[in-house]
């Protein structure tokens, strides 16, 4: 139980930094990036990326390793959502490679590293990052973990790389999660 609370409270302060993202932009500016995104009680975190043109290469990549129905369950996830942007940013092949049949496997280690149990929004982050003294771990379902920190006034997220993504738009909930976007895919040891 102990570890569960400390899983969630490292959860809710990479959430709330995400909140730090909106505080740089004017509001009318958040508002535009969180409406090109299509939410709703009646969506779940699947259908809101599949309502997004700036998500279909996660959406295929999700179909291709067959997580589709577990991301449509109750859940509930934290989905930190690379764009088709972010992708891009792999190098050249490694999308067409992952999604070949025979590398289901790796592909789905790479996607599950994005998710984390439980839907926390970025408010409930708040108390989290002051209490981690500007960052803290967070274990994926892939059960690696991720360190969210504050860099230059924004939220990003480390993995166990030392690559790094910033989190550019937050709390876009459905009715099984919430899903943070993010611009660079981060990838297990």
């Amino acid at each position: 139980m102990k570890k569960l609370m400390f899983v969630l409270a490292s959860l809710a302060l990479t959430i709330f930094s995400a909140q730090g993202v909106y505080a740089q932009c004017s509001s009318n500016q958040a508002k535009a990036v969180k409406a090109s995104y299509t939410t709703g009680a009646e969506k779940d975190v699947v259908d809101i990326a599949i309502g997004s043109t700036d998500h279909t290469t996660l959406v295929a990549a999700v179909k291709a390793a067959g997580l589709v129905e577990t991301l449509k369950s109750d859940g509930p996830f934290t989905i930190f959502a690379p764009t088709n942007a972010a992708f891009d940013k792999l190098p050249e092949g490694t999308v067409a490679t992952l999604l070949k049949p025979e590398n289901k496997g790796q592909l789905t280690s790479v996607l599950t590293y994005h998710v984390v149990n439980g839907k926390l929004d970025s408010g409930a982050v708040v108390d989290a990052i002051k209490k981690g003294n500007g960052k803290v771990e967070v274990t994926t379902i892939q059960g690696g973990t991720l360190t969210a920190m504050m860099k230059d006034g924004a939220v990003w997220l480390k993995d166990e790389n030392g690559g790094m993504a910033k989190i550019t738009a937050v709390d876009l909930e459905g009715t099984n999660g919430t899903i943070h976007v993010i611009d660079s895919v981060v990838l297990p040891k």
